[in-house]
This record gives structure tokens, sequence and C-alpha cells, in this order.
């Protein structure tokens, strides 16, 4: 009963400091390469319209905060509507291969063909089908996203443990009983770390949309505010871009660790 006490006592106390540990981690490390870039900045004598200070990056995002929060809003929208419809037809076509063994010899090997066109080539297609307007963009980023999550999420359906497939024997499951009850549920942690890559890589196919056309996002300010000369208010674009990157892959890791049951978890 002590030991128990204890431990109950002391876990919050150990998940708040790892936490502030995190934070500190977190700040000294965006401290360390501001200073740097500060004094690269300054020991060379860089010129602003090369790169720009920290301060006036800074000084960029705080006047431009009402545009840059406009922009980021879209570009927002349209990465995780992206995510949504590439997960959906991900995990669709990663079942399609598993249960249907012609389709798998003739679906796989065009999926990683497909791998071998450019992204940046299918913008333009893309532009001209579906219009300048956000479906375009979230396509894009669909179309990005959906190799990694479909790979990953058919190599874990694949490798379903033998125990649990002679288990689902054992109690006479049928085919969609064992997909459903086994091997989905068991896919869950390949599943989980494919999207945690698509939801790093998912802003490229956004802001590449937004680069070949578009009137509004993160891209297309960051491409009006080059054109202008404006480098310090294209650098905050990008810091918000990253930042806005960055949220969501930490978001999204909690989430998975949340609902997830990871098998190296006690």
């Amino acid at each position: 009963m002590n030991s128990l006490s204890i431990n109950k006592t002391t876990n919050p106390t150990i998940k708040t400091s790892s936490k502030i540990a995190m934070v500190v981690q977190i700040v000294t490390t965006t401290l360390v390469i501001l200073l740097l870039w500060q004094a690269t900045v300054s020991l060379f004598a860089l010129p602003s319209y090369i790169i720009p200070t920290p301060i006036e990056v800074g000084k960029a995002l705080v006047e431009n905060a009402d545009v840059l929060r406009a922009n980021s809003l879209v570009t927002l929208q349209e990465i995780l509507l992206g995510l949504l419809l590439g997960l959906v037809f991900g995990v669709m076509c990663s079942l399609i291969l598993l249960l249907n063994a012609t389709v798998n010899r003739w679906l796989l090997p065009l999926l990683i063909i497909s791998q071998a066109i450019p992204v940046f080539a299918l913008a333009p297609v893309l532009m001209l089908w579906l219009g300048y307007g956000m479906a375009s963009k979230v396509v894009m980023a669909a179309i990005i996203i959906f190799f990694p999550i479909t790979t990953c999420c058919y190599d874990g359906l694949k490798n379903t443990p033998k125990g649990y497939l002679e288990l689902a024997q054992t109690f006479q499951l049928t085919k969609w009983q064992t997909l459903l009850r086994v091997k989905l549920p068991s896919a869950l942690p390949a599943l989980a770390s494919g999207l945690r890559v698509a939801v790093v890589i998912a802003p490229i196919g956004a802001v590449i949309g937004e680069w070949v056309g578009a009137s509004a996002g993160l891209g297309y300010y960051m491409l009006q505010t080059n054109a202008r000369m404006q480098v310090a208010d294209m650098f905050a674009g990008l810091f918000i871009l990253s930042i806005m990157t960055v949220g969501l892959y930490f978001l999204t890791d909690r989430l998975l660790h949340h609902f997830i049951h990871w098998p190296n978890q006690g």
C-alpha cells in the first residue's frame, strides 16, 4: 500500500517535471537558433534583401498580423481537409490491396510508379481541372500524403501477428469479423506512423498548389511578398507555416498516443 501511494503521488510530479524540461528545451533551442541567426547576419554583414534579422521578421509578424492570420486560416483548412481526404482514400486503398489479390498485383506497382511523378508537375493540371479555389490545394495535399498512408496501413494489415489470427480462428470469426476486430486494430500503430509523416508533408502539397495559382493562403502570401522584395514579410509567412506544421505534428502525436495502444507500452 505504501509503495502504491508513493507511485501515485510521484507520477504526476514526474510528468510535470518532464513537461517543464521539454518546454525549457524548446525555448533554449529557439533562443540558440535566433542568436546564431542574428550573429550570422551581423558577422557577414548580409543585406536584408538576402536574409533579414530576427528583429525584422518579428516586426513583420506584428505589422502584418491580420493578413497573416487570414492567410494562415486558409492554408490550415487546406491542410486539414487534405489530411482527411488522403486518410480516407489511403485506408480504403490499403483495404482493397489486402482483400483483392488481383487488384493488388496491378495497383501496387502503379502506386509505386506514381511516386516518380514530381508533385510540382501535377499542380498545373489540378488547377486546370479544379480551378484556383481551395479544391485543387486540398487534392494536392491529399495526393502527397496518399502513398505513405496507404503503404503504412497496408503493411500493418498484412503483418498482423500470427497469434492474433490463430485466436480469431479459435473463436471461429468470419473473414470480415477478423478484419474489423483483429487486423484493423492491430494495424493502427502502423497507420499512426504513416499519419505522423502525412501531417509533416501535407503542408508541402497545399503550399505548392498556392504557388501555382491561388488568391489566398501562406504560399500565395510568400509568393507575393517575394515578388515585391519584401523578404522580412516572406520570412514571417515561412515562420507561421513552420509553427503550424510543428504544432500539427505534436497535436497529432499526442492524440495518437492517447487513443491508440502502442505495443511497447506497458
